[in-house]
C-alpha cells in the first residue's frame, strides 16, 4: 500500500488509530494491560495519567517504535505490522520526548529533515521538498528565525521548529510525546494552540501525551486516561473532568469549578 493510499484510508475511516487488547511487557514487567481504545480521525486526542501509567509506551506502539506483546494496533483500519516503514513514515509523524539532537542545525535544515521519508538517504532534495519545507515554516510562523541555529532558540521556538519538521513530512497524523514538557505556561499555550490549529484547520489527526489535565481539556477533543497500564477513563473533556473520574485517574481527591469563558470546568486538587 502506497503512502497516498495510506493517507486516503486514514481520511476515510472514522478512526485513525485503534488499539485492541494491547499489552506490553518489558523484562517481565507489565507496562500495558488489555488496552482497547479508538482515536477518531480529525481530532486532537490526549493521553493522560500519572508518571509510569503507560502513556508514552502506548504512543510508541502507535508510532511503531515498540511492538505490543499481546493484542493488536491498527492505523487506517489496517494492522500496523502490515505497513512498510517508509510508507508509514510518509503518513504518520512521531515526535519523542528526547529532542537533544539537531541543536547545531539551522531551523530550515531541521525542518528539511522531515522530507527524508520521501527521498531517502541518497535521494535528491527536490523543488517539491523545498516548497514543503517553506510551507511548514510559514504555517508554524517561524519565518523570522528560520536561519538561526536550533540550539539558540527558546523552548517554545524550538518546539515549533520540531513541529514544523513534522508538517514538512506531510504526514496526515501527528504523534506528540509531551511537547510542552519544561515549557512555561505561555509557551505551553502557544504550542498547544498551534497543534490544535494544525489539526482542525489542516485536516490532521493528533495523538498527544500530556501531564496537565486542564491543558488537555482546553486543547483536545477527547481524553484517554491510563493508570497502571490500564484504561481507567475515556471521553470528552466534560465527561472526564468530574471529581469521581479525576480521582480514578490520579488517586487523589479533586474537584472542578465552572468558568464562564470555557466550555469545560477546571480541575484542582482538594
Amino acid at each position: 500500500m502506497t503512502s497516498v493510499q495510506l493517507a486516503q484510508n486514514a481520511l476515510e475511516t472514522t478512526k485513525v488509530f485503534e488499539a485492541n487488547g494491547v499489552g506490553l511487557s518489558i523484562d517481565g514487567n507489565a507496562i500495558l494491560s488489555d488496552v482497547s481504545l479508538e482515536f477518531p480521525a480529525g481530532e486532537v486526542v490526549a493521553l493522560v495519567g500519572h508518571n509510569g501509567s503507560g502513556k508514552s509506551s502506548l504512543l510508541k506502539i502507535l508510532a511503531r517504535q515498540l511492538t505490543p506483546t499481546s493484542g493488536t494496533a491498527a492505523y487506517g483500519g489496517r494492522d500496523l505490522k502490515q505497513y512498510q516503514g517508509r510508507d508509514f513514515a510518509q503518513s504518520v509523524a512521531y515526535l519523542p520526548q528526547d529532542l537533544s539532537t539537531g541543536s547545531e542545525m539551522t531551523i530550515r535544515e531541521l525542518v528539511g529533515c522531515g522530507r527524508y521519508p520521501w527521498h531517502g538517504a541518497l535521494g535528491r532534495f527536490s523543488e517539491i521538498d523545498r516548497q514543503k519545507v517553506e510551507a511548514a515554516i510559514s504555517v508554524t510562523h517561524i519565518e523570522t528565525f528560520a536561519d538561526r541555529v536550533v540550539g539558540t532558540l527558546s523552548g517554545g521556538e524550538r518546539q515549533r521548529a520540531w513541529i514544523a519538521m513534522l508538517i514538512a513530512q506531510d504526514a496526515h497524523c501527528l504523534l506528540l510525546d509531551e511537547p510542552t514538557a519544561a515549557l512555561d505556561i505561555a509557551h505551553q499555550v502557544e504550542v498547544l494552540s498551534l497543534v490544535r490549529r494544525l489539526a482542525h484547520e489542516g485536516g490532521r489527526s493528533v495523538v498527544i501525551v500530556l501531564h496537565d489535565i486542564n491543558m488537555a481539556a482546553r486543547f483536545c477533543d477527547r481524553i484517554h486516561a491510563l493508570k497502571g497500564g490500564r484504561v481507567v477513563a475515556s471521553g470528552t473533556p466534560k465527561e472526564i473532568l468530574v471529581p469521581k473520574t479525576l480521582n480514578a485517574i490520579y488517586g487523589i481527591d479533586m474537584d472542578v469549578i465552572s468558568v464562564p469563558t470555557l466550555a469545560h470546568p477546571l480541575a484542582y486538587a482538594c
